[in-house]
């Protein structure tokens, strides 16, 4: 299992764009495999991956997610594969199709037919990053288009994916799956059970599948759930997190948050490994910086066991 961590505002000790610079360019040196970056109210994700990338060498960059319904596919298209050639290759585009009520009620936009949006997102997005070309008809998207980004390589693409539907089309036509606030039971039990069949009927490579889960390094376990709650127990209000909540019988994030001291953690990861999870996006829940940079070191300490980068020399 892969170990990565997120960045931008709320999640970064320096939410800057010079100071997730800094960080990312730490992360890196510490033999992390990846760094991932949502676009929610603050920094755009991808524009601030392609800032990060002439500074980082080896480090995998991806998006955690951008929300598609903002950018017609196209556009999505040419910005990840700008992003890419920033990059030298090592972004990876994540999408999703973020909330109704983001949709909806800030950006003033139809949320209707959440899964037909996404599939036919997905079928003008594929061919542009695979050939940059595409030629699509579509009920809510239509496109026909030739992109010359020719320095580009086809970056990975991942979706935001929790309920059934979402990972069945995951499975059929992406890379992976990006997971939030969903606890172990239902990985093992709806997840991967769910995204590898859709990509088995397809013919398909097992998808990655990636979780972000909060981690926070603490002898209190209580306080330390009760940290994370405060700051993140928002989501607990937001219908598709409050599905993969009610399905692991959480009342917040605090309930499925990694939390614990060492022995604790190296077996929440272990658990995570063995049921399949090929990637830790680790939320290091910064409410002061001693918790951080001790989760961080944790972290750290554990590539030893996981497996560092291979291009990092002890």
């Amino acid at each position: 299992m892969k170990i990565g961590i997120m960045t931008g505002s709320g999640f970064d000790p320096s939410p800057t764009l010079a100071g997730m610079i800094e960080n990312a360019k730490r992360i890196e040196r510490l033999g992390f495999h990846s760094l991932w970056m949502a676009t929610i109210y603050s920094y755009d994700a991808l524009t601030a991956l392609a800032a990060i990338g002439p500074h980082t060498q080896h480090i995998e960059l991806g998006t955690a997610v951008v929300a598609t319904h903002a950018r017609h596919p196209m556009a999505m298209a040419q910005q990840a594969l700008t992003v890419s050639a920033a990059c030298c290759g090592r972004f990876t585009l994540g999408i999703g199709l973020s909330h109704r009520y983001v949709i909806e009620q800030q950006m003033g936009l139809s949320y209707d037919k959440p899964v037909m949006h996404m599939r036919e997102y997905l079928q003008i997005l594929r061919p542009l990053l695979q050939d940059m070309q595409a030629d699509v008809r579509g009920d809510l998207f239509s496109t026909q288009v030739s992109l010359d980004i020719p320095e580009a390589p086809t970056p990975q693409l991942i979706i935001g994916a929790l309920g059934p539907a979402m990972l069945k089309l995951t499975g059929e036509m992406a890379d992976g799956a990006t997971l939030w606030l969903t606890g172990p039971k239902t990985i093992a039990q709806h997840t991967i059970p769910t995204i590898r069949a859709a990509a088995d009927a397809a013919g398909r490579n097992p998808p990655r599948i990636i979780a972000g889960m909060p981690v926070v390094l603490s002898d209190d376990e209580a306080e330390a759930r009760r940290m994370v709650d405060r700051q993140l127990g928002l989501y607990k209000d937001i219908p598709s997190y409050r599905a993969m909540l009610d399905r692991e019988n959480a009342d917040g994030p605090g309930d499925v948050a990694l939390v614990g001291n060492k022995e604790q953690l190296h077996a929440q990861l272990n658990q995570l490994r063995a049921i399949g999870v090929t990637d830790l996006n680790a939320v290091l829940v910064n409410e002061d910086s001693s918790t951080y940079e001790a989760t961080l070191g944790f972290l750290v300490q554990e590539l030893e066991y996981f497996g560092r980068r291979e291009d990092v020399i002890s």
